[in-house]
Formats: structure tokens, C-alpha cells, sequence
């Protein structure tokens, strides 16, 4: 029969050590003894509270805490080590299995003392990206510019829409992962900056800020109901006042691919009201430019995306290129020219 109870405290790396749930703190408060690594975060906590805490003995650690808890009325506590402690739970572990030679085993329980909120990861993902740049981190990640990284962040950002065109949700994630670390990156750099530094919470600041001003329908006290076909026009209403806009078509990015660039502008245009007739044109309506123009035209006439509608044709091309090359008797796939890094 089991006697006594021991209590593995287990708290989150990503939660300021003091904050603990009360759970945990009625439990420190009741026990007969709580130990903890001399370096434990919650240690000054802890002891603030005026609860006594013993340094921990790395040898035998786990008998001598299963003796004790047997020989008390009480709980006591051990304070995991919030980055893990897997050797002390498998030397644990082993004794509960073998009866660790005594007569009787406490209760053995694993109490969370603080849990990690939704997004927690990312308190990760930034503490990882700043060793990489900090001295003794990676020399090529230090190395790393804006400009140097233009090319990584587009290239991410196609290989992202490719996991959406090709319904992977696992390739998905891995890219929407890649696209962060980009976020990340540019963040980590941006904090660098000797005169007008920002960091990765300032820009989660402004898109927050942006939001909640963008949906006073869902923010406000007085938001009240709103139409969704309504929302879009008024956004970009709101959009042309914060920025200053004089056109309906400012803001669009000309890096765009042509077709969606083409498509992106008539979406403003026509949103705007605006009628366009342009009637000195340098081309003729036989021309690749004018027929290319007219088939973003007719693509959106039928609520399709002209630049998606381009990609998956094209993709149903690759597939009969690759069919084409295997079947081929006797050779692989057709050597290019196009150069080692193609």
C-alpha cells in the first residue's frame, strides 16, 4: 500500500517563473519540504513567500525524495527544472518500476505550476533567432542583411502558394514555418539598427493595433452588426485615409506578377468606381500584351484568378513533361542547359 505523496512541480520555460497557479502555490505552502536545483528560476519566488526550499543533491535525488515523501503526512515537492530534467524522471522512473527498496511508494503526482499560452513557440523561435545572431552564434546568419535575404523571402513565399495550389497541409506547414523565420529574420535585424531600432514585438504591435482599428465592428463597444459585403469597400476607404491615398490603385505593389498585377488593379479600379477608357493605345488588340490583358478581363468576369488559373495549367504541363521523359525508352529525364544551379 502506498503512503505519502511526492509532487513533481513542473513549471514553463516561457512564463515568468513567479507567476504560478494556485494550485501550486497551496501546495508549496503545505509541504514538508520542497527541494529545487540551486538555479531554479522560481527560486526567488519561492522564497519571497517565505517558503523554505533545500538545495537538491544530484546524488540519489530521486530515493531520497521517494523516502521522504513515505515518511511524511504531507506533500513534498520537487521543482523540475523548467528546461527538463529527463535524467532525474528516468532515474525515478526505474525505482517505481523495481520498489526503489522500500517497503511502501508515496503517491507520485506531476503538477503543472504554469502552462504555455496559445503561441508560446514563438518566445522560442525568437530566443533561438537571436543566439544565431549574437556572437558565438552562426557566422552566416550574422552576415545577413534585408537586402540579402529579398531572395530567400520570395522564394519562400511561392513555395508557400505551391503548398496551398497542391492542398499538401503538411508541406503547408513546413513553409508557412519557413515564411515565419523570414518575419523573424528581418525582425531580429531590425533591432540591430543603430538609429531607428524595432523588434519582432513592434511589428506584432502594429498589425495588432491595425486590426482591432480596422474592425471597430468586432472591437468596439459600439461596433454593432455590419454586412460582410459592406466590410471590403470600407476598409479600403479606411486604408486610402491612414495612408494618405490619392488613387484607388496606390499601394499595389508593381513586383506583382503581370497577371496578378493586371487583376489587382482592375479589383481597385472597379471597387473605386472608376471607368477606364483609354483610347490612345500604343498596341493593337492583336497584340500578346492586349489579348494577355483582355484574358485577366474575362477570367475575372467569371471569379476566377487569372494567375492561379496560369499556375495550375502549368503544373498539369510539368506532369506531362515528366509523364513524356520516363516513358521514353531506354534514357532519364532530358538533360538542360540551363546551368548547375537551374
Amino acid at each position: 500500500m502506498s503512503r505519502g505523496r511526492l509532487v513533481l512541480l513542473s513549471t514553463s520555460p516561457r512564463v515568468a517563473p513567479g507567476l504560478l497557479s494556485w494550485d501550486a502555490w497551496s501546495v508549496l505552502r503545505t509541504a514538508q519540504v520542497v527541494v529545487a536545483d540551486p538555479q531554479h528560476p522560481a527560486l526567488p519566488y519561492v522564497g519571497a513567500a517565505r517558503i523554505d526550499v533545500e538545495v537538491a543533491q544530484p546524488d540519489q535525488l530521486a530515493r531520497t525524495l521517494l523516502a521522504r515523501a513515505v515518511a511524511s503526512d504531507v506533500p513534498v515537492v520537487y521543482l523540475l527544472d523548467p528546461a527538463g530534467d529527463d535524467d532525474f524522471t528516468r532515474q525515478l522512473s526505474t525505482l517505481l518500476l523495481d520498489g526503489a527498496g522500500l517497503d511502501a511508494l508515496p503517491d507520485v503526482e506531476v503538477l503543472p505550476g504554469s502552462y504555455d499560452l496559445p503561441g508560446a513557440r514563438l518566445l522560442d523561435l525568437v530566443a533561438t533567432m537571436d543566439r544565431l545572431r549574437s556572437p558565438g552564434g552562426c557566422p552566416w546568419d550574422a552576415d545577413q542583411t534585408h537586402e540579402s535575404l529579398v531572395t530567400y523571402l520570395v522564394e519562400e513565399t511561392y513555395e508557400t502558394l505551391e503548398a496551398i495550389e497542391t492542398g499538401d497541409r503538411q508541406h503547408l506547414r513546413e513553409e508557412l514555418g519557413d515564411l515565419l523565420l523570414q518575419v523573424m529574420f528581418h525582425s531580429r535585424i531590425a533591432a540591430e539598427d543603430p538609429d531607428e531600432p524595432w523588434t519582432v514585438d513592434d511589428v506584432a504591435g502594429d498589425i495588432v493595433d491595425k486590426l482591432v482599428r480596422r474592425h471597430p465592428h468586432v472591437f468596439a463597444s459600439d461596433g454593432g452588426d455590419v454586412d460582410a459585403s459592406d466590410l471590403e469597400a470600407r476598409w479600403e476607404t479606411q486604408k486610402a485615409q491612414e495612408k494618405g491615398r490619392t488613387s484607388s490603385i496606390e499601394g499595389v505593389p508593381a513586383g506583382l506578377p503581370a497577371l496578378a498585377l493586371a487583376a489587382k488593379l482592375m479589383h481597385r479600379a472597379e471597387k473605386a468606381g472608376v471607368q477606364v477608357v483609354e483610347d490612345d493605345r500604343s498596341e493593337t488588340l492583336d497584340s500578346v500584351g492586349e489579348r494577355l490583358f483582355a484574358l485577366v478581363a474575362e477570367a475575372r468576369a467569371q471569379g476566377l484568378d487569372p494567375e492561379a488559373e496560369l499556375r495550375a495549367r502549368i503544373r498539369r504541363y510539368t506532369a506531362a513533361v515528366q509523364a513524356a521523359e520516363t516513358a521514353r525508352p531506354g534514357t532519364g529525364p532530358h538533360p538542360t542547359r540551363e546551368g548547375p544551379d537551374s
